[in-house]
């Protein structure tokens, strides 16, 4: 009976053939696969999502509200220039601000340009930018974020696993508030939280 197990790396067909017949081949082979070579093996566990503190970015919907003026009430798209354009102030960032942020913003343009005596704004998040499941997954692409969503909740909205999949980690790229200095990528597993605009690339098993 034949126990040869093809280790958890691209090993070329050729070197499998070689490997049942020869026993040092075989060494060799079985070998690569304590050494670490799964995709995304080596990559360092993503930061924790934040908590409590959300911080907006670009494709977030807003519903602002601003009491006692209908005309400036309004939902609003925080576009890919990290900005909403609000009726009489013009553009003001939103990117980075947290909801109540960009209220006070908010609040004090209008103060400023005295276009309302006693202004008083709030802003809400009515949709979250999404995020991305690729790789392994059946249904790869972009769905609805919704808080306190895990690794398993998005996988589960991108169809489920592949039987490729490597099911028990994934890669992750984030551009939230744990990325100040540019994206970054890291090993996110089952029940890690996600964060608003992350990429999650679920990996392909080479056996």
């Amino acid at each position: 009976m034949n126990n040869f197990a093809p280790p958890p790396c691209p090993v070329s067909h050729s070197a499998l053939q070689t490997a049942r017949r020869k026993p040092r081949a075989l060494v060799l082979v079985a070998a690569l696969s304590v050494t670490g070579c799964v995709q995304g093996a080596n990559l360092p566990d993503l930061p924790p999502a934040a908590e409590n503190v959300y911080h907006l970015g670009a494709g977030d919907q807003l519903r602002v509200i601003t009491y006692d003026e209908t005309q400036l009430s309004d939902t609003f798209t925080v576009g890919s220039d990290g900005k909403i354009a609000f009726p009489l102030v013009g553009d003001i960032t939103a990117a980075g601000l947290t909801p109540d942020e960009l209220a006070a913003a908010l609040t004090g343009s209008l103060r400023a340009q005295k276009l309302i005596s006693q202004p008083s704004v709030s802003v809400q998040v009515t949709q979250y930018r999404p995020i991305s499941i690729l790789g392994e997954v059946n249904h790869p692409g972009q769905y609805a974020f919704e808080p306190g969503m895990t690794m398993l909740d998005a996988v589960a909205l991108g169809g489920g696993f592949t039987y490729r999949a490597v099911t028990g980690y994934a890669s992750d790229v984030r551009t939230g508030e744990h990325a100040a200095g540019g994206p970054m990528e890291g090993k996110v597993y089952r029940s890690t939280v996600l964060e608003p605009g992350d990429v999650v690339t679920v990996y392909e098993r080479y056996f």
